[in-house]
């Protein structure tokens, strides 16, 4: 496989929306983790045929993930920018049927990783609610093993009398910061558009191929598989339909004894910013409209939530991280694999 770093030279296509995705998704998100990825982003950032193409998909069909992922399904070469492009152009009546077919659904299970820290704080049973959840490979936070590195040394974490079939590593800044337990998870459940089935080959199969390539993601593709493998062998509750339909009855189900965990990663962008103020107000008022105690942890890009993002130091760098959050309030930088998770001071 060759690839390189982008080295296209001028500039993305002026006044188009959609170059500008393409250009930022290039160098703020792939750049350093893909250069793959980085590659074909910024190349198709300035090529006004390829952007024409992608912009006969439907709006939310046109981002990189899919459109990568989709071409990747159909066979196209992981080469550079030029020969792929040509691939591209001579396949993309069945690179847009399998964009159409199919969706971003990322379940990086490494991501439980970043979670912990705030799960294994909360006492007593917990009820976790996962919005976007795909297969729902991270409701089983307290089935996986985890080995945290930070300046204070090495500590892991495993379930009790069990063999682990995943194991999940991360950087702390802060050892502080790791977690001494595993969650008290007496339900788990989800809500996903198009839920997904783990034990599906062909959907798995999928998942797998929206992950980057790379060697430097080989690690991901088998924590996939072995993820996976657990949630077919005892499948998650998953609802299909719409997050803000879906969120309070599915959250009247649970137990009432347990303290409702409602958590996401990277979900929110997919929502316009009306969409985002209703479900945060959805969220913020269920703990009083279900009489019960709520913690709602999120794992968002930067430009989430406004109020969020006063609270984040102007030269703070988020490239690559999300910014995690506890009730809407920022406490973490988490690492968009799950790979690293960093506590720093943000604005009160």
């Amino acid at each position: 496989m060759a690839s390189t770093a982008s080295s296209h030279p001028g500039s993305p296509v002026p006044d188009d929306p959609l170059a500008a995705t393409y250009d930022e998704f290039g160098r703020r998100w792939a750049h350093g983790t893909s250069p793959l990825y980085e590659d074909w982003a910024t190349g198709i950032a300035r090529d006004a045929e390829v952007l024409g193409l992608i912009r006969t998909l439907p709006a939310p069909k046109r981002q990189p993930n899919l459109v990568f992922a989709a071409a990747r399904w159909e066979g196209a070469p992981l080469d550079p920018y030029p020969a792929w492009r040509e691939w591209l152009t001579a396949h993309w009546t069945q690179v847009a049927e399998t964009a159409l077919e199919r969706a971003t659904q990322t379940n990086e299970v490494n991501r439980c990783a970043t979670l912990m820290p705030v799960m294994s704080q909360i006492d007593g049973p917990v009820a976790l609610l996962e919005v976007g959840t795909a297969a729902g490979l991270c409701l089983y936070p307290d089935r996986y093993a985890y080995r945290y590195d930070s300046p204070g040394g090495e500590r892991t974490l495993a379930p009790t009398g069990a063999t682990a079939a995943v194991t999940l590593a991360c950087r702390l800044d802060d050892a502080d910061s790791a977690p001494t337990r595993l969650p008290d998870v007496a339900w788990r459940a989800g809500i996903d558009l198009a839920p997904i089935d783990a034990g599906d080959a062909d959907a798995v199969a999928w998942l797998e191929t929206l992950i980057w390539p790379g060697p430097d993601h080989d690690a991901r593709r088998a924590r996939l598989r072995g993820a996976a493998s657990l949630a077919a062998a005892d499948p998650p509750r998953i609802v299909r339909g719409d997050l803000l339909e879906r969120l309070e009855p599915l959250a009247a189900d649970a137990p009432a004894e347990a303290t409702l965990v409602v958590f996401h990663s990277a979900v929110l962008l997919y929502l316009d910013a009306a969409q985002r103020r209703r479900f945060a107000d959805v969220i913020a008022a269920l703990g009083t409209r279900t009489g019960r105690r709520v913690v709602w942890l999120s794992n968002e890009t930067l430009g989430t939530l406004p109020e969020i993002d006063a609270r984040v130091p102007a030269d703070l760098d988020t490239h690559h991280r999300f910014v995690q959050t506890v009730d809407g309030v920022p406490v973490a930088l988490a690492n968009q694999h799950g790979a690293t998770y960093e506590t720093v001071p943000f604005r009160t």
